[in-house]
């Protein structure tokens, strides 16, 4: 493997891949119905563009009795959206693969309005549904509709398809112990996986790529797969495909698939290590072997393939991130790659709220149809029209900094102010509190965007009203000064102290009395959960207090909740749920049982107030027709701010053509 880059060719059974990246399948919600729509086609299409070597469309159920979220594609729908990605993708030069899987006891009947079909009758962790346990004619039929897909797939120009034994896998669930305590022929648990293989091969011919996600460690050592088991278990399969995608999770951990930034990047490669020299010892070079697991970073990846550990690398949210992520280390010049955060806020997609992929920090990922984008050539500071339109903007944070750098994409001469002596708003103090250094990388990359692009910055200048409204006489002006603490719902004693949770953050820290500290949190979010960690692990004694049913209730959407409460718990925070906050004395919070009304008190020397913000748009007060955006207009998340920055400048270049 020594000398092995990123972007060189690769064979994948049948097929070369133009290089060693993939682009791994997820969920959207980009379907109508649930076939492949033009929407998917112009996503992958983008990834192809941007020179991703090896595409793996979202996965479709092989056969009507798997239903487990709404827009979830079903293979004998997705042959015309197949065709398309595949003719969209093709003048670029990667291979376009069909994801096929079956969620069996891990799907829901919400959608279906019919039993679960799983091996055994274990109960699904989220929805408690107790499955059927499969019977031979169910066996049989699943099995066929694998093949079937393949077919379909084939006969709709595909290279070839995946077949999930991953995460949400009745393949899986019929490898592990688990989830399989069948006493029948079934109880070989390998069978059901190498029926479906075969049944693959059979059904698209030698001229297609056959490739298998496995989960190689369930993180349950008492039944499940486990690592010293994995490597014998994908050697064993490996005579059946032509790839392997080492991942991981199971049934009970279904956040390890694609945790956030609380697990390593690259928390796989040791595992893919071990089963690729397994695979390697089996049959040589023939089996390729794809690391998978928060590999985000070029550097990383590259180092993946030049020690040994993989063949190619899958790099699903950083391409979600940056479509140009190939392009751009070809061209050498990965320093402009944008940075995938692993925050989950906009990739992760499998919930109630059936929101379309997408990313925080590259919000036209999933709306490629509607959002439009600049032309691939960049402006730059020679070529600018002349006059070049003038555009200010008011507040570094990452609202204004997408605002400018769209501006700039456009051939707007651009400038923007701030009153802190750094651009990132509030963001780079956020992070250094809490350990969330990767948003520092992404308003690091804004800010170097701009830079690059002739954006002028001038820091450490306050504006006033007067100014506002001289500078909107010369060209357009956005406003994107943040926001400021709201007001508290809780009695506050004169002796007491209460901190802001943005003051916190900002510094104060060092201030802060020793002893016990109490955390008001009625939002839910991240701030107060990373807070709590930060106090805890310097020593302090921590309550952290809530109105909700269980703390830190908004990590459910990006996949932290349950690790979140594990965490918690493990370092000794005291966790004060269904309670209210009512007043705030100099040694200690009193609350109320949100139920009952019981009033308690609780031992502190400090409350930190982690609660609603509220807009800083004093300076929008004196004249409300200039335009704002993020927290100015109404305090949400980086996601929003950067969403709007992107829109406005948007809108406002149409305005000037």
């Amino acid at each position: 493997m020594g000398g092995v880059t990123l972007l060189d060719p690769i064979e994948l059974g049948p097929r070369t891949a133009p290089n060693r990246v993939l682009f791994g399948p997820h969920e959207t919600n980009l379907g109508r119905n649930r076939t492949i729509s033009e929407r998917h086609v112009a996503y992958y299409a983008r990834r192809a563009e941007g020179g991703a070597g090896t595409i793996v469309v979202e996965e479709a159920s092989v056969h009507p009795s798997d239903w487990p979220y709404e827009r979830s594609p079903l293979a004998s729908e997705c042959g015309p959206g197949w065709s398309a990605v595949a003719d969209a993708c093709r003048p670029h030069g990667a291979l376009v693969l069909a994801a096929l899987g079956h969620s069996g006891g891990q799907g829901t009947s919400h959608w279906s309005q019919r039993e679960l079909w799983a091996p055994s009758r274990v109960p699904e962790v989220d929805t408690r549904e107790v499955p059927k346990q499969m019977e031979a004619a169910d066996i049989e039929a699943v099995v066929a509709g694998f093949g079937s897909a393949a077919a379909d797939a084939r006969a709709a120009g595909l290279d070839g398809v995946e077949v999930n034994a991953g995460q949400h896998s009745l393949v899986r669930q019929f490898l592990s112990g688990l989830t399989n305590q069948r006493g029948d022929e079934w109880a070989d648990r390998t069978r059901f996986a190498r029926d479906v293989l075969g049944a693959i091969r059979a059904a698209q011919g030698p001229e297609g790529v056959l490739g298998l996600r496995l989960s190689c460690d369930e993180y349950a050592p008492w039944a499940g797969i486990t690592p010293d088991d994995a490597p014998t278990l994908a050697a064993e399969l490996g005579e059946l495909i032509d790839y392997l995608v080492v991942v991981s999770g199971s049934i009970y951990t279904v956040g390890a698939t694609r945790p956030d930034t609380h697990v390593p990047a690259g928390f796989n490669l040791g595992l893919c290590a071990s089963v690729r020299t397994a695979m390697s010892a089996a049959h040589g070079e023939r089996v390729a072997v794809i690391a998978q697991g928060s590999i985000v970073d070029v550097g990383m990846a590259g180092s993946a393939l030049s020690d040994g550990t993989a063949d190619l690398v899958e790099m699903t949210r950083a391409q979600i991130a940056d479509p140009d992520l190939v392009a751009k280390a070809s061209a050498g010049v990965s320093d402009q790659i944008r940075p995938c955060v692993r925050c989950n806020q906009l990739c992760k997609v499998r919930d109630n709220r059936n929101p379309i992929v997408s990313c925080i920090g590259e919000p036209r990922s999933g709306h490629e149809t509607t959002d439009v984008e600049p032309p691939r050539q960049l402006v730059s500071v020679s070529t600018r029209p002349s006059p070049a339109p003038k555009v200010t903007v008011i507040g570094a944070g990452p609202a204004g900094l997408e605002a400018a750098r769209v501006a700039a994409l456009r051939g707007c001469e651009v400038t923007v102010i701030d009153a802190a002596d750094r651009a990132g708003g509030a963001v780079p103090d956020w992070s250094a509190a809490t350990g969330r250094e990767p948003l520092v990388a992404l308003v690091n990359w804004m800010e170097s965007e701009c830079r690059r692009l002739g954006v002028g910055f001038e820091l450490s200048r306050r504006v006033g009203a007067d100014e506002v409204a001289a500078l909107a006489g010369e060209g357009r002006v956005v406003l994107a000064t943040g926001s400021q603490p709201g007001e508290r719902s809780y009695e506050v004693t004169s002796t007491a102290e209460v901190i802001p949770a943005g003051e916190l953050m900002a510094g104060r820290l060092e201030g802060l009395e020793p002893g016990p500290v109490a955390i008001w949190d009625p939002i839910g979010g991240p701030i107060a959960v990373s807070i709590a960690e930060l106090l805890v692990g310097e020593g302090r004694a921590v309550h952290l207090i809530t109105g909700d049913q269980i703390v830190g209730n908004e990590l459910s959407r990006t996949g932290d909740l349950a690790p979140a409460n594990a965490r918690l718990a493990q370092a000794g925070v005291t966790m004060h749920r269904r309670r209210i906050l009512r007043k705030v004395r100099k040694r200690d919070v009193e609350v109320d049982n949100k139920f009952t009304g019981e009033r308690e008190r609780i031992v502190a020397n400090a409350l930190i107030d982690a609660g609603h913000r509220l807009p800083d748009d004093a300076l929008a007060a004196v004249d409300r027709s200039v335009a704002r955006i993020g927290d100015c207009v109404a305090p949400r998340t980086i996601a929003q701010a950067v969403l709007e920055g992107r829109r406005w400048a948007q809108a406002m270049s149409l305005r000037h053509q």
